[in-house]
């Protein structure tokens, strides 16, 4: 295992320095992968054109919707396809990622974005965060049940859940779902070269790449491959093509998602797919054999691990807006972005991917425009910490106090009440379940004007929550604010049509003598 190879100036991260001889020509098949995807974006369109025109479609074909069949038992399209991916892996290689994943076809597009503007971003290696994809799939597909196995709770019963008519309900909303986009398909490509998200954040990716091991199916060489180099320099995936088939006659490094793009652009027509042997069998030979370099050291590594773990509490589920794989690119993006950090001020001169950041000692515009904003969003991430390290403990408390009784509860319930209105005051965006606690708690402690202002603050930044709308109806009817109660419940039926007890409680209000 070879050092990281930092350089006398800690440059980051290495180049992947290989002999290239001759001209690269374009990759044909990159044309029909291209084509793939746009189809795939088409027949999301059509899926939710469909929903919008009768109301009702099949569920979201995602392999995330699986989530739903370990936790509830729906077994959904979602479900379905992500099993009969992982069947085709096994037997064909990762292909999916390569010519039908939406995550990668946004990743292309800021790799072809970036050499657009000839910058061609290197592969950040690193020995620990290639295990955050593992870690996710684990949290995502494996822990829910094991914590309910743990817990001795049965095991939900499995019924078909193929249609729905509320198609975005396990999505984010569209500025949140932007927001993914430019960070995981854009943003740590730029950071960590292509395929980035694939290698240091994808869950999905850690399963295909499991099952990859296994396949017949690899990129394979013939005698006459004479080492050009020029299916390492196509290849998106991060992997040097010419060395693995000198080394084993296939490509054997899970990661290569058969885009096929080596296969095209061989000037001797030496590459080709084919059959052969799985490479989860030659595992120990692989070790051996590759050549290994990281661009960080092992104490880098083991505050890098632990600077993601703590972004990752600080930013998933943040406001209640930010989703786990969001999360797991930000939380990428600070690990990074301190080792980035800790060089810049540690050397005299310091680059990273194309962008020269110190000179002589003294800091480039760009190294400038770094050193601004990188404390400024470590600082952003150390916040969003705190406010959920408030709001979870103000959460524990309350429902430690559901089971107590006496003085004890009321302790209990003063102390969380003291710390979700620390994360309400500091936090940077109002959250509706956080009003909704807060005012559930002063309206138990008598302080109803109080509670109410809470409720009405929950349904104006989350109209979509139930309870705020009923709670908020009942304070005012037990001030006799009959008229304005009526208003409100008329206001929760037409924020959410199917809200049956806020509709049965206003067909008693104007039914009501007058």
């Amino acid at each position: 295992m070879s050092a990281p190879q930092t350089g006398k100036f800690g440059q980051l991260p290495t180049p992947d320095r290989h002999r290239i001889r001759g001209n690269v020509r374009a990759s044909l098949r990159s044309r029909w992968r291209l084509l793939s995807l746009v189809i795939v974006h088409l027949a999301a369109a059509i899926h939710i054109a469909h929903w919008k025109i009768t109301g009702s479609t099949l569920t979201p074909v995602e392999p995330s919707e699986a989530m739903q069949t370990l936790e509830l038992g729906h077994v959904n399209a979602g479900f379905i396809l992500f099993v009969i991916l992982i069947l085709a892996t096994l037997v064909l290689g990762r292909f999916f990622c390569g010519w039908a994943c939406h995550v990668v076809a946004y990743q292309d597009a800021a790799a072809w974005l970036l050499g657009k503007l000839r910058i061609r971003p290197r592969p950040v290696r690193s020995r620990l965060l290639v295990f955050i994809p593992f870690a996710a799939a684990f949290y995502m597909f494996v822990w829910p049940s094991l914590a309910r196995a743990l817990s001795d709770q049965a095991m939900p019963s499995v019924v078909y859940h193929l249609t729905t008519e509320d198609y975005w309900q396990t999505f984010p909303g569209l500025w949140i779902g932007l927001l993914t986009i430019a960070i995981d398909g854009f943003l740590v490509v730029y950071l960590l070269g292509a395929k980035g998200f694939c290698t240091y954040g994808c869950p999905y990716g850690a399963f295909f790449g499991i099952a990859d091991r296994f396949a017949i199916g690899k990129i394979r060489v013939t005698d006459d491959c004479e080492q050009c180099g020029h299916c390492t320099e196509t290849c998106t995936s991060n992997i040097r093509v010419h060395e693995e088939v000198a080394k084993f006659k296939m490509v054997m490094d899970s990661n290569c998602m058969k885009c096929l793009d080596c296969v095209s652009v061989c000037p001797k027509n030496a590459l080709y797919y084919g059959k052969s042997k799985p490479s989860f069998f030659s595992l120990g030979t692989v070790r051996k054999k590759k050549r290994r370099v990281y661009d960080f050291t092992w104490p880098e590594e083991i505050a890098m691990a632990v600077v993601f773990t703590a972004a990752l509490y600080a930013w998933r589920g943040l406001y209640e807006m930010i989703p786990f794989l969001l999360a797991v690119g930000l939380a990428v993006i600070t690990a990074i972005g301190m080792v980035l950090l800790w060089r810049l001020l540690r050397f005299k001169e310091f680059s990273f991917q194309h962008h020269i950041l110190r000179r002589g000692g003294r800091l480039t515009r760009a190294g400038a425009f770094f050193t601004l904003v990188t404390p400024l969003y470590l600082v952003l991430t150390a916040h969003s910490g705190a406010v959920q390290l408030e709001a979870r403990e103000g959460e524990r408390l309350l429902l430690a106090a559901e089971v107590a009784e006496g003085s004890e509860r009321e302790d209990l319930i003063a102390g969380s009440l003291a710390h979700l209105q620390r994360a309400e005051s500091w936090g940077l965006v109002p959250v509706g379940g956080l009003h909704l606690k807060i005012g559930s708690i002063l309206r138990e402690r008598g302080e109803l004007l109080e509670a109410e202002e809470q409720m009405r603050i929950a349904t104006q930044v989350a109209p979509d929550l139930r309870t705020p709308w009923i709670e908020l109806s009942r304070l005012l009817m037990e001030r006799d604010a009959w008229d304005e109660a009526e208003r409100v419940l008329e206001g929760a039926v037409a924020s959410d049509p199917d809200h049956a007890l806020a509709q049965d409680w206003l067909h008693r209000l104007q039914s009501r003598p007058r």
